[in-house]
C-alpha cells in the first residue's frame, strides 16, 4: 500500500502541476497547443491521487463515502477522456465537437462534477485530509470542470491555479514520508521521564 500511496502522491503532484502552471500561462497567452496538450494529460495522473486519497481515509469513512469515490473514479475516466479528446485531438486540428458529442461531453463532465461533490463530502467527513485542499475540492474542482470549455479568462486561469494547487497539496499530504512526519514526534520534544 506503501507504493500505492507514494505513486499517487507523486502522480498527484504531476496533474496538479499540469493544471496550474498552463492555466497560469494561458492568462498571458490564451490556449496554445502546448498549454492543451499538457493540460490534456492531466486527468490519467489525477487517478493515481484518488485510489491514494481514498486509501488514506479508508479506516475513517463508510459505503457512502466508498460509493463517492466510485462515482468520482468513473467521472474522472469520462471526463478525463473528454479533456484529452479536447486538448490533444480537437484543439489542435482546430475542430469543434459536433451538437451530440457536445452532450456526451457535457455529461461526463456533470459525472465527474457529481463525483467530486460526493467524494469531498466523504474526505470533509473523515476529516483526515487537510480542510483548505478538500475544501476547495469540493467547491473550486466541480465549478472547473463545468466551466473547462468556457473561452480561457483570467477567471479561468485563477480556477487552473487554484484547482491545480489544491491537487498538489492533497498528493503531498498522502505521500507515506509526509504521513509518518505527521504521525511521529517531533525531534525537539522533550522525551517522557526526562
Amino acid at each position: 500500500m506503501t507504493f500505492l500511496l507514494r505513486f499517487g502522491a507523486v502522480c498527484g503532484v504531476l496533474s496538479g502541476l499540469l493544471i496550474a502552471v498552463p492555466g497560469a500561462l494561458e492568462a498571458f497567452t490564451g490556449e496554445t497547443l502546448l498549454t492543451s496538450l499538457v493540460i490534456g494529460v492531466s486527468p490519467a495522473l489525477a487517478a493515481p491521487l484518488l485510489t491514494a486519497l481514498h486509501l488514506k481515509q479508508r479506516h475513517a469513512v463508510g459505503r457512502l463515502a466508498t460509493a463517492g469515490y466510485a462515482v468520482n473514479f468513473v467521472g474522472l475516466g469520462l471526463f478525463g477522456a473528454a479533456a484529452y479528446a479536447l486538448n490533444i485531438v480537437l484543439f489542435p486540428l482546430g475542430v469543434a465537437p459536433a451538437a451530440p458529442t457536445r452532450v456526451v461531453l457535457l455529461a461526463s463532465a456533470v459525472v465527474f462534477a457529481v463525483g467530486c461533490v460526493w467524494f469531498a463530502i466523504g474526505m470533509v467527513r473523515a476529516g483526515v485530509h487537510p480542510k483548505v485542499p478538500v475544501w476547495t475540492y469540493l467547491v473550486a474542482l466541480p465549478v472547473f470542470t463545468l466551466a473547462a470549455r468556457l473561452p480561457d479568462t483570467p477567471l479561468t486561469s485563477a480556477l487552473h491555479v487554484l484547482v491545480g494547487g489544491a491537487l498538489v497539496w492533497l498528493a503531498v499530504s498522502v505521500h507515506p514520508k509526509a504521513v509518518s512526519s505527521a504521525a511521529s514526534p517531533s525531534s525537539d520534544a522533550v522525551p517522557a521521564g526526562s
